[in-house]
């Protein structure tokens, strides 16, 4: 009897800004993301991930429109059903690995249903682990804050404490951790670094020693799936809102960018608005270095210091810069970002003195 070929597929996540990009590019570089296809969710309409995402030979296919989560679950299943097929037909190379890195704001109830439950992902893959990273510095407010996060970190089998050089003390986050998901293993990492054999061939998913709630969140999920399928009325959703709440925007800008500006608009940014942005990541083009872009992350009150791409990852030169944040206006962002950013022209600036 031929036994058929399951391709192992792999879960990262974690909540917004806790280092899931970052642990990408380490793993690619390192080559342990060679024989991998990646597939990458970013929450709202504009999204940078995949332009941030170190290539090498590796598949990147990346899923717009929303959380995978209830809004988009069929575009999974046709992402995972379009790789096949290309493999098959020779089309991309011969990955014999499925990464899926899930936005920061994704219950991973639906997508590890579909994974467990759905016809195609059972007969063709299966589901080999679920990583989650944690922010060292943020990781208990966080936690607090949002019920998504608390899903990601006791669905896990293995808990990556991210940004531990920038936390003072983390005995308390990892105290609530263990509490959480007693049976994960908890991995400090910094800069992203880390052996990819520690997050790969973990073993099949079974929430059976996990927190009580993960069999309850499953359930639900069950009945959820089943309730979606027989829904009729599919009414408009806005993939730039994920509640009444949190809402996702892009700042563009066409001329180059004064490195001290860039600077003073984050720490500005930082200081007033800090505990409502939930995730703010950019590519820029610094006057001062023109044909390397700037990456600008980050995180509520914290923004990591600027990295420099060699060259732009596409034709698009603009500055862009993502937003994610929680009961902040585009406007009062923007017009920050206009009277601090925005240069005048020479033409402009010579009627002014006129």
């Amino acid at each position: 009897m031929t036994t058929i070929e399951r391709l192992p597929v792999s879960v990262l996540t974690g909540f917004l800004g806790s280092g899931k990009t970052t642990l990408l590019n380490h793993l690619v570089r390192a080559g342990d993301l060679k024989d991998a296809a990646v597939i990458i969710n970013e929450f709202g309409a504009i999204s940078l991930d995949h332009e941030l995402i170190e290539r090498t030979d590796g598949d990147v296919i990346e899923i717009k429109g929303g959380c995978l989560c209830c809004t988009v679950r069929g575009d999974l299943i046709e992402a995972l059903r379009s790789l096949l097929f290309k493999r098959e037909r020779g089309e991309v190379r011969r990955f014999d690995r499925v990464v899926i890195e899930t936005t920061g704001l994704a219950d991973p109830a639906p997508v590890l249903h579909t994974l467990v439950d759905d016809p195609l992902a059972f007969t063709k893959f299966r589901l080999d682990g679920v990583v989650t990273t944690i922010d060292a510095v943020n990781g208990a407010a966080t936690l607090d804050a949002h019920e998504e996060a608390v899903k990601q970190a006791a669905m896990a089998d293995r808990l990556l404490l991210t940004k531990c050089d920038l936390a003072a003390d983390t005995h308390e986050l990892r105290s609530r951790l263990a509490q959480l998901n007693p049976g994960a293993d908890v991995i400090d990492v910094v800069h992203g670094r880390i052996d990819g054999a520690q997050l790969f061939n973990i073993g099949p998913f079974d929430p059976a020693p996990k927190d009580s709630r993960v069999i309850a969140w499953m359930n639900a999920e069950t009945v959820a799936a089943h309730d979606r399928d027989h829904e009729h009325d599919h009414h408009h959703h806005d993939v730039n809102r994920h509640d009444d709440h949190i809402r996702s925007f892009c700042l563009t800008a066409d001329q180059p960018i004064e490195r001290m500006r860039l600077q003073f608009f984050t720490q500005l940014l930082g200081l007033m608005r800090g505990p409502d942005l939930l995730r703010v990541k950019g590519i820029i083009d610094v006057a001062e270095r023109p044909g390397e872009p700037a990456v600008i992350h980050g995180v509520q009150h914290v923004f990591h210091p600027i990295t420099w791409l060699k060259q732009w990852p596409s034709d698009d030169r603009r500055t862009r810069i993502v937003f994610i944040v929680r009961d902040i206006e585009r406007h009062q962002i923007d017009e920050l970002f206009k009277a601090l950013i925005d240069r005048p022209s020479e033409e402009k600036t010579h009627h002014a003195h006129a």
